[in-house]
C-alpha cells in the first residue's frame, strides 16, 4: 500500500498530480464510487456544473442528467457500458446546479484495483456549449447561403428563359419583317430598313450573350474546373480572342453552391478584363487553402487604378465582393497602371466540419481595393 493509503503524506509526484487535477478549470475531473456517487470534486467541475464540493460529494451523479435521461436510466446504463467496454464517451445535455442545461462531452472510465475489484469510476466532463452553438450557427449560415445561391440561380434561369422565349423571339420576328419590307421597299427606304434590321440583329446578339451569362455552363453536371475551362475556351479565347490559362491544385470538387459562387465571381472578373483591361492574356488559378478555395484572376492589361476613387460606380466590383462576403469569405483587387490587375478572393467550402475539429476561419486579408500589388500572405 502507498503512504497515502496508510494515511501518510503523499509522495512529491502524487502531490503534483493531485494539485494538477484539483486546479484544472477547463475540465470537470472527479471520481464516483462503485454505486455512482460523487467522491471527489475539482475546481473545473465546480466551474462547469455550479456545485461546490460540499454540495455534491455523496450525491448520485444522475443529478447532472436531465429528467428524460433519468427516466430512461441513462446514468446507470453508462456505468454498465463503461465496465463492459473499458471506457465510455458520450455527448449530450447535462444540468447545472441552477437548472440550466449545457452540452457536455463526458468520458467515464472504470477503476479496478490489483485484484480486479471495481473501486469506482473516473469521470471527465467538458462544457461544449459554445462550440456546439458556434457549429450550429455556422451550419445555419451555410444552409441559408445554399438557399440564397439556389434562389439566385433559379431566378437567373427564369429570366434567361423569359428573355430567350419572349424578347429574343419577338425581336427575331421583327428582324425578319424588316428584311421583307426592305426587299419590297424602294430606295431610300430600303437602306434605312436594312440598317434598322442590322441594329435589331445586334440587339438580339447582345441578349443571347446575356442569357449565356445568366446560366453557368453545366456546373451541376461537369463541376467547377470543367465549367471554368469551357468558359475560358468558348468565351475568353473563342469570342474575345485573348490567351488564357487555368491552373488548379484542388483536393476535392467543391460543393455546388461554392462552385457556382466561384464561377460567378470569375465570370464577372473576366468580363471586367474584356471591358477595361485591354489585356492580351488572362490567367485563372484555383487552389485549396484553409478549408476553402483561393482564386486569382490575373491579366496583363493596362491596369485601372482610377477605379479606387470611383469604386461605388462599378457595380461589377461590388457584386464580386458581396458574393464572396456572403459566402463567408473575402475579395480584393490589386491594380496599377501598366502592370495589369489581379482579382483575388477566398470562399469557404460548404461541408460542415466534425465537432472535434476546429471551426474554419478565413485567412486574414483586406477586402478593400488596393492601388498597388501586394505580396500574398
Amino acid at each position: 500500500m502507498t503512504p497515502a493509503e496508510h494515511g501518510g503524506p503523499l509522495a512529491p509526484t502524487e502531490t503534483a498530480f493531485t494539485l494538477l487535477v484539483t486546479s484544472v478549470l477547463d475540465y470537470g475531473i472527479f471520481m464516483l464510487d462503485p454505486g455512482g456517487h460523487v467522491s471527489t470534486w475539482n475546481a473545473g467541475a465546480e466551474r462547469i456544473k455550479g456545485y461546490s464540493a460540499a454540495d455534491i460529494i455523496g450525491q448520485h451523479f444522475s443529478v447532472f442528467y436531465p429528467p428524460e435521461d433519468i427516466t430512461a436510466r441513462k446514468p446507470q446504463w453508462e456505468l454498465k457500458a463503461a465496465i463492459e467496454e473499458g471506457r465510455l464517451e458520450d455527448e449530450g445535455w447535462r444540468i447545472r446546479k441552477d437548472g440550466s442545461r449545457f452540452w457536455a462531452n463526458v468520458v467515464i472510465t472504470p477503476l479496478f484495483d490489483a485484484a480486479g475489484e471495481l473501486r469506482g469510476f473516473g469521470k471527465v466532463t467538458r462544457d461544449m456549449t459554445e462550440r456546439r452553438n458556434a457549429e450550429q450557427a455556422l451550419t445555419e449560415r451555410r444552409r441559408l447561403f445554399a438557399h440564397l445561391v439556389q434562389a439566385q440561380e433559379a431566378e437567373r434561369r427564369r429570366i434567361a428563359w423569359d428573355v430567350h422565349d419572349d424578347s429574343i423571339q419577338a425581336m427575331v420576328a421583327v428582324g425578319m419583317r424588316l428584311q421583307l419590307l426592305a426587299e419590297r421597299a424602294g430606295e431610300p427606304n430600303a437602306g434605312e430598313l436594312f440598317e434598322l434590321d442590322a441594329s435589331v440583329r445586334e440587339a438580339v446578339g447582345r441578349l443571347r450573350s446575356l442569357t449565356f451569362r445568366l446560366q453557368p455552363p453545366g456546373i451541376d453536371r461537369h463541376g467547377l474546373l470543367e465549367s471554368l475551362s469551357q468558359h475560358l475556351n468558348d468565351v475568353v479565347v473563342g469570342s474575345w480572342g485573348l490567351e488564357s490559362s487555368l491552373e488548379h491544385t484542388l483536393a476535392n470538387e467543391p460543393a455546388p453552391e461554392t462552385a457556382i459562387t466561384i464561377f460567378r465571381i470569375v465570370q464577372e472578373a473576366l468580363l471586367n478584363v474584356r471591358k477595361h483591361a485591354r489585356a492580351r492574356t488572362v490567367r485563372v488559378s484555383v487552389s485549396t487553402e484553409d478549408r476553402g478555395l483561393l482564386v486569382r484572376v490575373v491579366d496583363d492589361g493596362t491596369g485601372h487604378a482610377a477605379i479606387t476613387h470611383r469604386r461605388n460606380e462599378h457595380f461589377g466590383l461590388m457584386e464580386m465582393r458581396e458574393r464572396a462576403e456572403t459566402a463567408g469569405g473575402w475579395w480584393t483587387l490589386r491594380s496599377e497602371p501598366g502592370t495589369g490587375t489581379t482579382v483575388e478572393f477566398w470562399v469557404p467550402d460548404l461541408p460542415t466540419p466534425a465537432l472535434d475539429e476546429p471551426l474554419p476561419g478565413a485567412p486574414t486579408r483586406s477586402v478593400d481595393i488596393h492601388t498597388a500589388p501586394q505580396a500574398p500572405s
